[in-house]
């Protein structure tokens, strides 16, 4: 696979970990605490853990390929705990 495949790859994964992130806080988990209606986080939440995960691991394939030094790998990995930070990273890092 090719650095431009994967750096699109990481953009898409990237968009839509923030995309999960955002509707788990803002929309599923209001739905369950307020609404007492827990089925929308069992599914955004499962949605967003997969994704989470291929954030991650996407981050450090890229790490060596990209010219990233340690501090902005870890940037990179915090910005996955931080709502609209993966939009933060597609933006500034791809």
């Amino acid at each position: 696979m090719t650095l431009v495949k994967q750096k699109q790859t990481f953009k898409y994964i990237s968009i839509l970990e923030g995309i999960s992130f955002l509707l788990l806080l803002f929309i599923a988990m209001p739905l369950k605490y307020i609404w007492d209606l827990p089925q929308m986080v069992e599914q955004v939440g499962m949605a967003h853990g997969v994704l989470f995960i291929a954030y991650v691991m996407g981050a450090i394939w890229l790490f060596k390929p990209l010219n990233w030094n340690i501090k902005q790998l870890a940037l990179i990995l915090a910005c996955s705990l931080v709502p609209f930070g993966p939009f933060y990273v597609e933006k500034k890092y791809l």
